[in-house]
């Protein structure tokens, strides 16, 4: 890294977006080349400041001489009436207002781009979503990195798809198909295929990658070695696998927000006895198919933590009568947010329920918890397949279309996962074993150690008067 000390440190500017499965692993990754000493700056909009504020604060209260700015650009008036109730991120706002949301959300080209040509930093990281921050950037001559919230592996197979989506659309739903061009054998049905696979997203994502210098990677190049390497067999390509970015948080980081009452609780349990259920901050399930879910979790025996989202409705209506008082000792309810990763790396937890979002994948893996999976959208239905499939460190609950998911299926997942029998054992073994290849990789001259270090000085040579070639 001597080209980076010899000058001024590099200037990055994060650019997330606006959802906490996207702002906390770019927050974790701004951290992660803060350390290295790179003038780093997070971009959003004043409606997110409480979603970033606490742990930009935090981490710079921390460093030693190591900040991470934070820049509010405003969304213009003329989209405020696109904005519901003033909420300026996903988390905050119903589905049904998704899409004016994201209408909304492209207003912010012009006051974004103004910015950045005028502070006109020396890289922009920004999240794949906003693609013309290629365009701003290759008018500065910087390099522009795109990322995505998943791995690899998920941006791997949508990439294939997009050759098999003409015929798809003539496909039945539950048809099984082959996914072509791939290193490994992968099938899916179409509706597993991701919503996000619209023909106008494709071109919007696949412009916006074609322009930039990279892609920027919240994973391991070991957790998916076929397809980091198949990603990079075409020409031109550079990929910076730099996580699980969440390992970068120190001890009290991880353990904010962690109550009395909860550690108490876990401390009371036997190693590997307690299942952790969440799905994540976006996912809503019905009132019948929450009911299903305690009642499959009381049934199954285990010990459980589960965090149940807030909802408009009275939460205690949506569980059984009686159930918090049926699982009392065996079962612990977290109304609203739960500190996940705290919780999952707590000696008695053994299992996770999840929607296996990215980040709640990784962090499990991280934990060394296997897990049981039940995908609601998007990139979920691939992440369970490498979990799954191609990792084998969880079980899959049985569904069928959109119907409810029955006790008994959850039942039998839970108890694969947490039981005695050889399979789950093999099963925990695997996981533990990645969770050290984890660890070994964020650690000095582990693979994803060594890719932040080549990223920044890849920029800092740029800055140098190396040419800028895509």
């Amino acid at each position: 890294m001597a080209s980076m000390r010899a000058q001024q440190p590099p200037r990055i500017f994060f650019i997330p977006f606006m959802t906490p499965g996207h702002l906390i692993p770019m927050l974790d990754i701004a951290k992660l080349f803060a350390r290295r000493g790179v003038a780093a700056s997070i971009i959003t909009t004043p409606g997110n400041e409480p979603f970033v504020r606490p742990t930009i604060d935090s981490f710079n209260a921390a460093a030693n001489s190591i900040t991470i700015d934070l820049v509010l650009i405003p969304f213009p008036p003329s989209v405020h009436h696109l904005l519901p109730n003033g909420k300026e991120n996903l988390a905050s706002i119903p589905s049904s207002d998704y899409l004016s949301f994201f209408h909304a959300f492209t207003a912010l080209k012009g006051p974004f781009s103004e910015f950045i040509l005028g502070a006109r930093p020396d890289c922009v990281i920004s999240d794949a979503m906003f693609a013309w921050t290629a365009d701003t950037a290759a008018a500065l001559g910087v390099p522009r990195l795109a990322f995505y919230g998943p791995g690899i592996f998920v941006h791997c197979v949508n990439e294939s798809l997009e050759g098999q989506l003409p015929r798809l659309k003539s496909w039945s739903d539950s048809e099984p198909f082959v996914v072509e061009g791939l290193p490994l054998h992968i099938r899916m049905t179409k509706r597993e295929v991701s919503a996000q696979l619209s023909d106008f997203t494709i071109n919007m994502l696949r412009e916006g990658e074609d322009k930039s210098y990279g892609v920027i990677v919240n994973s391991f190049y070991e957790l998916e070695r076929d397809f980091a390497d198949h990603y990079r067999r075409k020409p031109g390509r550079r990929a910076y696998y730099v996580g699980p970015a969440s390992l970068s948080n120190r001890r009290q980081e991880i353990n904010e927000g962690v109550t009395n009452s909860t550690t108490e609780w876990l401390d009371s349990k036997e190693r590997d006895s307690v299942l952790y259920v969440s799905f994540g901050s976006l996912n809503e399930f019905s009132d019948e198919q929450l009911r299903e879910l305690a009642v499959g979790l009381e049934n199954s025996g285990h010990n459980f933590v589960w965090a149940v989202k807030n909802s408009k409705r009275e939460d205690q209506e949506l569980l059984p009568t009686g159930f918090e008082e049926r699982v009392k000792g065996t079962g612990l309810v977290i109304r609203g947010w739960a500190p996940q990763v705290a919780i999952l790396n707590h000696p008695a937890v053994g299992g996770f329920l999840t929607h296996c979002g990215w980040n709640s994948t990784l962090e499990s893996v991280c934990a060394g918890v296997p897990m049981v999976t039940w995908p609601v959208e998007y990139d979920q239905f691939l992440n369970e397949k490498l979990i799954t499939e191609i990792l084998q460190i969880g079980v899959r609950i049985e569904r069928k279309g959109k119907e409810v998911v029955k006790a008994e299926e959850i039942t039998e997942a839970v108890k694969d996962v947490m039981g005695e029998e050889k399979e789950a054992g093999e099963r925990r073994e695997r996981v533990r074993v990645h969770a050290a290849m984890a660890k070994a990789a964020v650690e000095e001259g582990g693979s994803s150690y060594r890719d932040v270090d080549r990223l920044v000085d890849d920029i800092s040579a740029l800055g140098n008067g190396e040419p800028f070639h895509k």
